[in-house]
């Protein structure tokens, strides 16, 4: 029996799923990016990011999408294909919230390291989703990187009051490092997002 598929609604998308991430969601074709930045061999601390995005209602959102671009361990981003090929490190992945029973993404990675002086280890990620005609920017901290996140300039910015929803809370008893990050597009909780 054949299984039926999403396809373009009379609003706006999701063209996501089968346009951006097809592989994930069973077509056909060969996605650009995936849900892993990193492959096995790459250098650094390997970690999973899980999460849930959120609409107003605290409904999560089985049609979002999430790009995430970051540092490698060393602090780089990468520059060449070629040089991501010999790393085996991309420092972008991208996820859809459609094809797993609990509607998260989740991106396999490294963990990044500072990219300067002041700045904390941190992941950019950009939220798309059916409905919202311009994408939306946060970033990601770690909770156990407590000591550099007060340096970090871009956090700082932040109100204190707010900040928590930028950090990723790293999930104890799970033998490779995971992080809970968490996406609430509009209400009390809802997420810092940055005006680029």
């Amino acid at each position: 029996m054949r299984q039926l598929r999403q396809t373009p609604s009379q609003t706006v998308g999701p063209f996501f799923a089968y346009g951006l991430c097809p592989q994930q969601y069973d077509y056909e074709l060969t996605s650009l990016f995936t849900p892993a930045a990193a492959a096995f061999d790459a250098i650094g601390e390997h970690i999973t990011i899980v999460g849930n995005v959120y609409d107003g209602n605290g409904q999560a959102v089985g049609d979002a999408l999430i790009e995430t671009l970051q540092a490698n361990a060393e602090g780089r981003y990468v520059q060449s294909v070629q040089e991501a090929q010999t790393a085996g490190f991309t420092g972008f992945a991208r996820s859809g919230t459609g094809t797993d029973p609990e509607l998260r993404f989740i991106i396999d990675t490294i963990k990044p390291g500072c990219i300067d002086a002041v700045s904390a280890p941190h992941i950019d990620v950009i939220v798309m989703m059916r409905g919202m005609l311009l994408h939306a920017y946060t970033r990601l901290y770690f909770d156990d990187e407590q000591a550099l996140n007060t340096t970090d300039p871009v956090l700082a910015a932040v109100p204190v009051t707010r900040r928590q929803t930028l950090i990723a809370s790293r999930i104890d008893g799970i033998s490779k490092p995971t992080y809970r990050f968490d996406i609430h597009l509009q209400g009390s909780a809802e997420t810092v997002f940055f005006d680029l």
